[in-house]
């Protein structure tokens, strides 16, 4: 009998267990996995006369990207609505025509 048959069989609350119980092998696997890596990289390095240091990644590190994500505009050209800036990056041309001439980019902020 095929794995995915027998898990056709179950009722959702074993269903739920096996899945459960999967994934906490998965994680002993990985802890696994990890930890002859590192004692491998030691041994390296001790051959080798060094010494190293192994830190896990921080939360922010392992985090996913936020780069590429939109930002709001907290500038907008007075005349041509469809010009905006969000704030970062270099100045637009646009604004810095207009601080050139005068104005303080402040007049062109997004009221909130």
């Amino acid at each position: 009998m095929q794995i995915g048959n027998q898990l056709q069989a179950l009722s959702p609350e074993e269903l739920q267990r096996v899945i459960e119980e999967a994934q906490r092998a998965l994680e002993l696997k990985r802890k696994q996995k990890r930890e002859e890596i590192i004692r491998q990289i030691r041994e390296l390095a001790a051959q080798a006369g060094l010494e190293v240091e192994i830190r896990a990644k921080s939360k922010a590190e392992t985090k996913p990207s936020q780069r590429g994500a939109r930002l709001p505009p907290k500038y907008r050209h007075p005349t041509d609505r469809s010009l905006t800036w969000t704030g970062r990056g270099q100045m637009p041309r646009w604004l810095r025509e207009l601080v050139a001439q005068g104005h303080d980019r402040e007049e062109f902020r997004i009221a909130t």
